[in-house]
C-alpha cells in the first residue's frame, strides 16, 4: 500500500485546466423539466484531497476516488463512511474518470489533460502501465468504461475513442484508436465527449456529449454512432445540460449533470434509440458532482467543486431510485 508522503505540486496547470473545463460546461443549453426527487444522502470526506472527479466501485462496498489535480487515488467504504489515500501518484499525473476490473484487481484511470491513461494494481498500489493516448495538452482523456475485452477511454477534444485490450488474465495490450462517425463525432464545442459506459455485454457503448447535452450509442467495432432521444414522461424532449459521467445497469442509465447538481435516471427502450427520464435525483450535499459508482441501491458521487477554490472534497451517497 502506498501512503502519502507529500502532496504533488508540479502539476501547476491543473487549476487553469479545471477553470477552462468549468467555463465550457457552463455554456451548455438549457434542459426541460422532468420529475424531481430530492434526496438527503450522506457524505464521506476525502482527507487532504486537492480536487475530485472520478469514482469507481470495487469489491463489496469499497470505492476508489481520484484527486483530479495530483492524480492520487483514495480508497473508501460506503458502509463505514470512511476513506483514506491509497496511492500517491507520481508528479505530473491527474485522475479523471476511473473503473475497476474486479476480477484482475486493476484500476483504470483517465489522465485528463496529461493525455494519458494509467493502470494500477489494486493489491499493491503499483503502476502496471501508463499509456500516452494523445500528446499532453492536445486533448482531455476524460472517462473510461470496461467491457469483456478491454478498456475504452473518451477524449473530450476529439471525436475518437481509445481502447486498451485486456485479456481474461489481466494482461494488457497495445492501445488502439477508434475514430467515430455520425453525430457523436461532433467536436465543434470546447468540450465534447465526456462520460462513457457499456451495455449488452459490451456489444454497445454509450457516450455522453457535454456540448450537445446528448447521449449516443456507439458501435465498438465500426465507430458508428446514433443519438438516444431522451424525453420526460409526457413526451417532451429533454436536453441533458452539463451531462458528465454516466453509468448503466441493464437498460437504465444514470447521467450526472454536474453544474445542475443532479442525476437523471433514464429508462432506455429495447432498441437503445430513446429513453425516458423517470427521475431526477438531487441532494443538498451535491456541489458539482461529476461521475457516479453504483452499489446496489446506492449511488456514490464525488463533488468536483469546479471554479470554487475549494480546499475540501467529498463523496456523496444517495439512493439510486426513489
Amino acid at each position: 500500500m502506498h501512503t502519502k508522503a507529500r502532496k504533488s505540486t508540479s502539476f501547476r496547470s491543473a487549476a487553469a485546466m479545471i477553470a477552462a473545463v468549468a467555463a465550457l460546461l457552463l455554456t451548455a443549453p438549457a434542459t426541460l423539466a422532468a420529475p424531481q426527487a430530492s434526496k438527503g444522502g450522506s457524505v464521506i470526506d476525502l482527507p487532504e484531497a486537492s480536487g475530485a472527479e472520478g469514482i469507481a466501485a470495487g469489491k463489496g462496498t469499497t470505492f476508489f476516488a481520484g484527486d483530479l489535480v495530483t492524480g492520487d487515488i483514495y480508497r473508501g467504504d460506503i458502509r463505514t463512511g470512511t476513506a483514506e489515500e491509497f496511492i500517491t501518484a507520481p508528479a505530473g499525473r491527474a485522475a479523471a474518470g476511473m473503473k475497476v476490473d474486479v476480477k484482475n484487481d486493476l484500476l483504470f484511470v483517465a489522465g485528463g489533460g496529461t493525455g494519458q491513461a494509467y493502470v494500477y494494481d489494486l493489491r499493491t498500489g503499483d503502476t502496471v502501465a501508463t499509456y500516452q493516448l494523445v500528446p499532453a495538452g492536445t486533448g482531455f482523456i476524460n472517462d473510461v468504461t470496461l467491457t469483456h475485452d478491454g478498456a475504452w477511454f473518451t477524449n473530450s477534444a476529439e471525436g475518437s475513442l481509445y481502447f486498451v485490450p485486456v485479456s481474461n488474465k489481466g494482461v494488457l495490450g497495445t492501445q488502439e484508436v477508434l475514430p467515430l462517425s455520425g453525430p457523436a463525432a461532433n467536436n465543434t464545442f470546447g468540450f465534447n465527449l465526456n462520460g462513457i459506459t457499456s451495455v449488452r455485454g459490451g456489444q454497445t457503448l454509450i457516450v455522453a456529449h457535454s456540448g450537445l447535452g446528448t447521449l449516443f450509442t456507439v458501435d465498438p467495432e465500426a465507430g458508428g454512432s446514433a443519438p438516444i432521444m431522451v424525453a420526460d414522461p409526457t413526451g417532451n424532449p429533454v436536453v441533458l445540460t452539463n451531462v458528465d459521467g454516466i453509468i448503466a445497469q441493464g437498460n437504465t442509465i444514470w447521467a450526472v449533470q454536474n453544474f445542475l447538481n443532479q442525476v437523471s435516471r433514464i429508462q432506455l427502450d429495447a432498441t437503445l434509440s430513446s429513453g425516458v427520464v423517470e427521475e431526477v435525483i438531487t441532494s443538498p450535499h451535491f456541489v458539482i458532482p461529476t461521475t457516479a459508482a453504483l452499489f446496489g441501491g446506492t449511488l456514490a458521487l464525488p463533488n468536483a467543486k469546479f471554479t470554487m477554490g475549494a480546499t475540501e472534497f467529498e463523496v456523496v451517497l444517495v439512493d439510486a431510485r426513489s
